[in-house]
């Protein structure tokens, strides 16, 4: 029997190898938005990540005819008023610029001491089938921002995000450890187990 086929819903390469990394171990074929260039951009419109995800999810599952995972995630920082949350990714403009959104939060942050920059990533995922039905499940991490950037692996806010148990970014961690403890892999783990669901019930179809 072939693989079932499973699209990540991102045209983000990072995030497409990060999340492909995390779902090691599943007997499917991963693929990704780029696979389907003509697909319509999904508006993220949603009051909050699990909306987000849901949209995500069930669009591109509809537009593919495939199974299909998406996630929404992002940061919140409690002193800015748990900002800038669903809009962690453009925070700075709507072009998306990982360096922009971190130089404007550590300009928002600037004289306010490590002990006051409590903040936590947070990650829904959607798991959604063409026939609309779809499952949520959410993880997060909680930390602190840094006063400036440190590492250079990962992406989006993975430089000023300190893991208080390791006292290092998730730049500095690297993606082992990065993803053994992330908000991501938190909720993969849980997605995971729906997707080996779906994977049993098509093989015994």
């Amino acid at each position: 029997m072939e693989k079932m086929e499973l699209v990540i819903a991102t045209k983000n390469r990072k995030k497409e190898k990060e999340l492909a990394k995390l779902l090691n171990g599943l007997n499917v074929k991963i693929l990704s938005l780029r696979d389907f260039p003509d697909m319509p951009e999904v508006e993220e419109n949603g009051k909050n990540f699990r909306a987000n995800a849901i949209k995500k999810a069930v669009a591109t599952a509809k537009y593919t005819g495939k199974v299909c995972i998406a996630d929404d995630s992002g940061l919140e920082v409690e002193i800015l008023g748990n900002r800038p949350g669903i809009y962690s990714s453009r925070f700075a403009g709507e072009e998306k610029n990982d360096e922009k959104n971190m130089e404007k939060l550590l300009r928002e942050l600037r004289g306010i001491p490590l002990s006051k920059r409590n903040a936590r990533f947070r990650c829904a995922v959607a798991v959604a089938r063409p026939d609309d039905r779809v499952k949520v499940m959410e993880g997060r991490c909680e930390g602190i921002i840094a006063l400036k950037k440190r590492g250079s692996s990962g992406f989006g806010y993975d430089p000023v995000f300190i893991v208080p148990g390791y006292n290092k970014t998730f730049a500095d961690l690297g993606p082992e450890i990065k993803n053994g403890i992330s908000h991501r892999a938190r909720a993969l783990k849980k997605a995971k187990k729906i997707i080996c669901g779906i994977i049993e019930a098509q093989e015994n179809s």
